[in-house]
């Protein structure tokens, strides 16, 4: 496997316990990102390295740069439709381009001058934001939370097709460590993980993240 791994109970001491933090795999080119799909998907996308087949570039597609957030929504794997998780990874000058242009889920006074114009942002941008209460592995809220980004229109044709740089099936070592996910936790291996910079302060205000 090409994903870099590490115990759990190591990372875990150093992430924030609080607060909206984009933990996720990167190095100065690349980001990893997450996606569960049904086998026909799956499988099509981490042969071809890119989505096709039958793949729907009309809907709304979510990717997660958060592992364990991954895990609790496809619940390791074993949810109906999600049995194949795929780690994605994407030029960082795209994702960073996503990021640029999220629009939040929901309103957010502090950050947009009326309702009417969150809508109209709303409705013109292809990145949809959403926090939600990060998960410890056996699925438990946590207070700090994680990313999720919606991709639709362009941004989901450049993201299926153009911005992948590899795809790898790791359902396999989803499914060897999904025994470890209760109890002490010492033999978890996840995703090696940190904090992701944001450097343009008004993209990172846009985005609420919080402060390391």
């Amino acid at each position: 496997m090409r994903l870099l791994t590490e115990p759990y109970l190591m990372q875990v001491s150093r992430w924030p316990k609080t607060g909206r933090h984009i933990l996720a795999q990167f190095d100065d080119n690349s980001v990893i990102v997450y996606q569960a799909y049904r086998s026909a998907i799956g499988h099509f996308a981490a042969s071809h390295g890119y989505f096709g087949g039958e793949f729907k570039l009309n809907r709304m597609s979510w990717i997660k740069p958060n592992f364990l957030w991954m895990m609790y929504r496809s619940e390791w794997g074993t949810k109906a439709g999600q049995e194949v998780i795929l780690a994605v990874r994407i030029k960082r000058s795209a994702f960073d381009e996503i990021l640029a242009n999220a629009v939040h889920s929901n309103y957010i006074p502090e950050l947009y001058e009326s309702e009417k114009e969150w809508k109209k942002a709303l409705k013109s941008s292809s990145v949809r934001l959403q926090w939600d209460p990060d998960r410890h592995p056996s699925g438990a809220k946590l207070e700090r939370r994680a990313i999720q980004l919606g991709l639709r229109g362009d941004f989901l044709y450049h993201y299926a097709q153009e911005w992948i740089i590899d795809i790898e099936d790791i359902s396999e070592f989803v499914q060897q460590q999904h025994q470890y996910k209760g109890g002490e936790l010492t033999n978890l291996l996840t995703p090696f993980e940190s904090v992701y910079p944001v450097s343009n302060p008004p993209i990172a205000n846009k985005l609420g993240l919080s402060v390391s």
